[in-house]
This record gives structure tokens, C-alpha cells and sequence, in this order.
């Protein structure tokens, strides 16, 4: 199984950016994808997840501002983000399980239930 994110870039603050999680060898019948991030200095934070029932969580930071969705005919997981703040800065990373009920409020943006983890993307939001 291999995750890959891409998409990263630099954005000025308010505006969007969209990334991708392209998996191979992963089974999309029963899954969980989370997202990631890791700012320099900071610890890797949890910021949403997505699984096979179009179930979708969002952590505080980011709600009402970041969308995810999937594309299960392209084994492709988005993160559309907008209203970019500055503090959104960082290293995006998708991680994947092979179980749907790990995307929720208990365990979706903690790291040990993910048994996949892609490259990240660096998204760097400027003033």
C-alpha cells in the first residue's frame, strides 16, 4: 500500500489550495483516510478524515474552512482548503487504515490507528 499527497504550494492568506492523496494497493471497500499536518517545531496534528460512507470529521482548526471528499474511481482522497490563515502553514500528510470506524471524533485525527502513511506536501501560506 502506498499513499501519496501532492498539491502543496504557496498561497497567499485567504486564498485556496487544493491536495490530493493518491493510493495504490489499497482497498477502498472498507477505509479510513486521515490528514495531516506538521508544522516546523510543532507537533503533527490531525485535521480530518474521510471514509468509505462519505463519513467526513473535521478537528476545531479547521472546520467550516477545509472540505475533504474522495474520488473512489480515481483512489484519490482531497483536501480543498480555504480561507487560508497563516498558522495553516505546514507539511500536509495522508495516512490510511483498512477500517471505516476509525474516521470519527474518538480516533479519526489520532496518528496510531493509521497503518499507512504517504509523503507529505508542504503548503506554505504567505501575508
Amino acid at each position: 500500500v502506498q499513499l501519496q499527497a501532492s498539491g502543496g504550494g504557496l498561497v497567499q492568506a485567504g486564498g485556496s489550495l487544493r491536495l490530493s492523496c493518491t493510493a495504490s494497493g489499497f482497498t477502498f471497500d472498507d477505509y479510513a483516510i486521515g490528514w495531516f499536518r506538521q508544522a516546523p517545531g510543532k507537533e503533527r496534528e490531525g485535521i480530518s478524515c474521510i471514509n468509505n460512507d462519505d463519513f467526513t470529521y473535521y478537528n476545531s482548526s479547521v472546520r467550516g474552512r477545509f472540505t475533504v471528499s474522495s474520488d473512489v474511481a480515481m483512489n484519490t482522497v482531497y483536501l480543498q482548503m480555504n480561507s487560508l490563515k497563516l498558522e495553516d502553514t505546514a507539511t500536509y500528510i495522508c495516512a490510511g487504515v483498512l477500517d471505516r470506524h476509525v474516521c470519527g471524533p474518538s480516533l479519526g485525527t489520532s496518528s496510531w490507528p493509521y497503518d499507512y502513511w504517504g509523503q507529505g506536501t508542504l503548503v506554505t501560506v504567505s501575508s
